[in-house]
C-alpha cells in the first residue's frame, strides 16, 4: 500500500459523488443489506460448533444469523442521521429498500424465536444479552474505542460462547481469542474508514497499524492453538490480507474488510470438512 501521509490514510472518501462507478446489484445487496453480517455470524458459529462438538450446530448458526439480521437491520434503519455522514452509500440503499429490510427483520425475528424455543437456558440467555447490547448500539457507537471493545466481545460470545453453552466441549477460550482478534481488527479499520479512530490512535496510520497487529495476533493464536483449531487461521489471515491493501472507501470497507471475515470463515468450514 502506498501511503504518503497520515492524512491520506485517514481520509474518508465515502461520498456518493466520489464513488459512483457502476456496480452490480448483487454486490450492492451484499455490501449494504444485512446479508453479510448474517452470513458471517452463521459461518463463525458453525465453525465454532463443529470444533466444540456442539449438538445441532446448525441451530445455533441460524440463531446467530437471524440475530445479526435483526440487530444490524434495526441499527441501519433507525440511525440514518449519523450513518448519512459515515456511510452515505449504504444509507441511500437502506432508504430505497426500507420496506424489504423491515420484512427481513420480521422474518429473522420469527426464525430467532423458533431456534431459541426450548433451547438451553444459558445459551438462550446469552443471545438475549447480546441482543440487548445490540439494540443499545445506536447510543454508544459514536464512542469508537468502546464500540470496538463491546462489539468484538458481543460477536465473540455470540458465535463461540453460545455453541459452548449449548453443550459443546473443548478449547472455547482459544476460539474466542481468535474471533476477538479478527473482529477487533475489522472494527478498528471500520472506525478509521468512518473517521472515528480514537484520538489516542492519531495519526490514523497508527489505527491501521493496530488493526494489522490484531489480525496478525489472530493468525498467531490460531497457529499456536490445539491442532483441531488450525483451520481457524483463515479468518484472521483473510482479514490481514484485506488490511494490507486497505482503502478508506465505503465499498472497500464492506466488501473487502467485512467480506474478508466471511471469506475466511467459509474457507475455515471447507478446511474443517476435509481434515
Amino acid at each position: 500500500m502506498n501511503i504518503t501521509s497520515p492524512r491520506k490514510v485517514g481520509a474518508s472518501p465515502n461520498t456518493a459523488p466520489g464513488d459512483r462507478r457502476p456496480r452490480s446489484v448483487a454486490l450492492d445487496v451484499l455490501a449494504f443489506s444485512n446479508a453479510l453480517p448474517a452470513g458471517l455470524a452463521g459461518a463463525l458459529t458453525i465453525a465454532a460448533g463443529q470444533a466444540l462438538s456442539t449438538p445441532a450446530p446448525l441451530r445455533w448458526a441460524m440463531a446467530a444469523a437471524s440475530g445479526g439480521v435483526v440487530i444490524y437491520g434495526f441499527d441501519r434503519l433507525r440511525d440514518q442521521a449519523l450513518d448519512r455522514r459515515t456511510s452515505p452509500l449504504r444509507t441511500a440503499f437502506v432508504v430505497r429498500h426500507a420496506r424489504a429490510l423491515w420484512i427481513s427483520i420480521a422474518v429473522a425475528a420469527c426464525v430467532l424465536l423458533a431456534t431459541l424455543w426450548g433451547a438451553p437456558a444459558a445459551a438462550a440467555g446469552l443471545y438475549v444479552g447480546v441482543g440487548t447490547i445490540g439494540l443499545l448500539h445506536r447510543r454508544l457507537k459514536h464512542l469508537a474505542g468502546l464500540k470496538t471493545l463491546y462489539v468484538s466481545l458481543a460477536w465473540t460470545v455470540a458465535t463461540a460462547g453460545a455453541p459452548y453453552l449449548a453443550g459443546g466441549a473443548g478449547p472455547v477460550l482459544d476460539i474466542g481469542a481468535i474471533f476477538f482478534a479478527s473482529v477487533a481488527a475489522n472494527l478498528i479499520a471500520s472506525n478509521l474508514r468512518d473517521d472515528e479512530a480514537p484520538l489516542l490512535l492519531s495519526p490514523p496510520i497508527r489505527a491501521l497499524l493496530l488493526a494489522r497487529i490484531m489480525a496478525a495476533a489472530g493468525v498467531a493464536l490460531a497457529l499456536g492453538a490445539p491442532a483441531p483449531l488450525t483451520p481457524f487461521v483463515w479468518i484472521p489471515a483473510a482479514e490481514f490480507g484485506a488490511l494490507a491493501f486497505f482503502r478508506p472507501t465505503e465499498r472497500y470497507g464492506h466488501l473487502a474488510v467485512d467480506g474478508a471475515l466471511l471469506a475466511g470463515a467459509l474457507v475455515t468450514l471447507i478446511h474443517q470438512a476435509i481434515t
